[in-house]
């Protein structure tokens, strides 16, 4: 079920790894954020759209992970955009994000995962009319990672970061990642002080009012831990945590490996 967060802005969340799907109005139709994940919840998004006489006019995709790629034939052929650094990624990577797709959420279109294009004419504005859509383009997490700050609806899509129960993921394929980790939480900080009222991460709750902060100083204590060669103690990874108890412990050793080789240089 889609719930409306700002004005003209919804969010529907899947039960597949907390997975938030994100619905923009605007004055020729809507633009659909990370739709997902399985073939059911594609469905059930596209009948939450008909129900409320929506069609999609322009899709996005923040980053080039299989489950931020996906998509279905009945949200139509809209153009579906993202930063020229993650098209490149997700045409490079197209067979291995339809094979893990179809291993861990079946049922999307195969043949339209991954299939998105870069912003006309380098711009930094997703094309919706009606709406104001800055997009924020970092190298944290994922190549091209991309935030998109709905101007005129005071809300942040943080793409995977921001999350109250992911820690953040470094790009094990990046460079610098402790250092490009922090500049993106910056990039993200400068925006909110402009006016956010809500963030919605890639991977579980909206954050509102003091939250936002003190989640972006969650994720960039986790990432200064790292950096000064600690194990960072982080609730999300925690004897109590109750999310990706299976997989988030080996991401964070992960991280942390990654961190000090990058610091221990060639």
């Amino acid at each position: 079920m889609l719930t409306e967060i700002a004005d003209d802005v919804f969010v529907r969340q899947s039960a597949f790894c907390l997975s938030n799907a994100i619905v923009a109005g605007g004055s020729n139709g809507v633009l659909l954020i990370d739709p997902g994940v399985t073939g059911a919840d594609l469905g059930e998004l596209a009948d939450d759209l008909d129900a409320m006489e929506c069609r999609v006019a322009v899709g996005f995709a923040t980053h080039p992970h299989w489950d931020h790629v996906l998509w279905h034939g009945r949200f139509g052929v809209a153009p579906r955009y993202a930063t020229p650094v993650c098209v490149r990624e997700a045409k490079a990577q197209a067979e291995k994000l339809r094979d893990m797709a179809a291993a861990d959420a079946p049922g999307a279109t195969a043949e339209l995962i991954g299939e998105i294009i870069d912003l006309p004419g380098g711009s930094v504005h997703v094309p919706l009319e009606g709406r104001s859509i800055r997009v924020l383009e970092h190298r944290a997490h994922a190549p091209g990672h991309a935030a998109l700050f709905l101007e005129d609806s005071h809300v942040l899509v943080a793409g995977d970061m921001l999350s109250d129960v992911e820690i953040p993921l470094l790009d094990p394929n990046g460079d610098h990642q402790g250092d490009e980790y922090l500049a993106a939480l910056d990039l993200l900080e400068a925006a909110c002080r402009v006016g956010v009222t809500a963030v919605v991460p890639g991977h579980g709750s909206v954050a509102r009012g003091s939250e936002i902060g003190a989640r972006i100083a969650q994720d960039r204590a986790y990432v200064r831990a790292l950096m000064a060669g600690l194990d960072p103690t982080d609730r999300r990874v925690g004897p109590d945590a109750t999310y990706g108890r299976d997989w988030l412990p080996a991401a964070h050793e992960r991280n942390i490996r990654l961190v000090r080789q990058q610091s221990a240089g060639p």
